[in-house]
């Protein structure tokens, strides 16, 4: 019984490290529930069920996104190695086409770049980091960035 909730428990703390329950299953099951343990059920149902690109994707599951992060999401589950390398040098073709699909001007794209770059280790902060956590958490970097937050809102 001890192994299971340490199990628990340490799935729960690395799932709510990544997952936002903001949308996915786990945010619809406890829904108007606060606090730090409604937080990690959620993100632990969140990550069990890995729902939460789909949901972005499709704008289900209550993930009320944009189109650009949308497509930007469809676009990281196929290219995720390919965007960590060029965001890791803050240029190459797979950042710039993340710049083109969330609809970055060319006026913005420099900052855009180098945000990413200097972000890199907080959106990949490992080896096993997945194309969801890796946007929700580029969506979290670009929220907080003065002018680029318009891209992702």
């Amino acid at each position: 019984m001890k192994k299971l909730i340490a199990g628990v428990v340490l799935l729960s703390a690395s799932s709510m490290a990544f997952a936002q329950p903001g949308c996915g299953v786990g945010s619809m099951i406890w829904k108007g529930q606060s606090g730090v343990p409604a937080h990690v059920l959620a993100a632990t149902t969140n990550g069990t069920f890995g729902n939460q690109t789909f949901g972005m994707t499709t704008g289900t599951l209550g993930c009320n996104t944009s189109e650009a992060v949308q497509s930007m999401a469809m676009y990281m589950d196929s290219n995720i190695d390919k965007v960590a390398r060029d965001m890791s040098r803050g240029e190459g073709e797979n950042l710039e086409t993340l710049a083109v699909l969330l609809g970055v001007e060319a006026a913005d794209r420099e900052a855009f770049r180098t945000l990413m770059q200097d972000s890199f280790a907080s959106i990949f902060p490992n080896a096993d980091t997945t194309s969801g956590q890796a946007v929700d958490a580029i969506v979290a970097v670009l929220e907080k960035h003065e002018t680029l937050s318009k891209y992702v809102s």
